[in-house]
């Protein structure tokens, strides 16, 4: 239980901290929602989405997973985004991964991990579509960095393709879908220069009319 109260303490402090800076931040924040940004990340406890980009909450409107997937099937992250569009009006929708992903290294490998398998099963899909090109890399660092790359380009994709981002294009909302990854190293973010704000910059094949 120490652990856990560690946690009510250190929330205490916290919110006294805030309150000094600003004494009626927490009711204006109980009394609306507006954040600019739906950021998609992976759960990795050493990217914290509002810490990296130095914003407070109610700010990022954010989900996280496994390897900062947007799977198809998946009604939870397809439920935010939803919400995060046809509600909350965000502006951007960013994709943020993080190099070192321990979820992308296990998706490269063969050993079995139980459960996760199924999950990881999305990013091994992409590991084969690029296989030559990471096959050009020096060593096994520099491959699972690509492919933590990769993998952000490809949900950005995802994200795109999706009814949902689809939708509000039509409509004339205004909606950019980015791609960053994260170094644990430096703390820097980077761009991967893969934004989309409407479908002509898709394939056709995912366009819909």
């Amino acid at each position: 239980m120490d652990s856990v109260d560690k946690l009510f303490k250190n929330n205490l402090a916290w919110a006294d901290k805030i309150k000094e800076e600003d004494p009626h931040f927490f009711q204006k924040l109980s009394e609306q929602q507006t954040p600019e940004y739906l950021w998609i990340g992976c759960a990795d406890s050493r990217v914290p989405p509002n810490e990296i980009v130095d914003m407070l909450p109610g700010e990022l409107f954010v989900h996280r997973n496994i390897a900062n997937l947007v799977v198809h099937t998946d009604l939870n992250c397809l439920s935010v985004i939803q919400y995060a569009v046809d509600v909350l009006k965000v502006k951007h929708i960013i994709v943020c991964g993080h190099y070192g992903c321990g979820g992308v290294a296990a998706a490269m490998g063969s050993k079995s991990h139980g459960l996760i398998d199924n999950w990881l099963r999305h990013i091994k899909d992409t590991y084969y579509r690029f296989s030559e090109r990471l096959e050009t890399c020096q060593d096994e660092k520099e491959r699972v960095d690509l492919l933590c790359e990769l993998n952000v380009a490809e949900q950005v994709a995802n994200v795109c393709h999706t009814t949902i981002v689809q939708d509000a294009w039509k409509r004339g909302q205004a909606l950019s879908v980015h791609g960053l990854i994260y170094s644990l190293k430096d703390g820097v973010l980077h761009d991967l220069d893969v934004t989309c704000e409407a479908p002509e910059q898709l394939p056709e094949a995912y366009r819909q009319d």
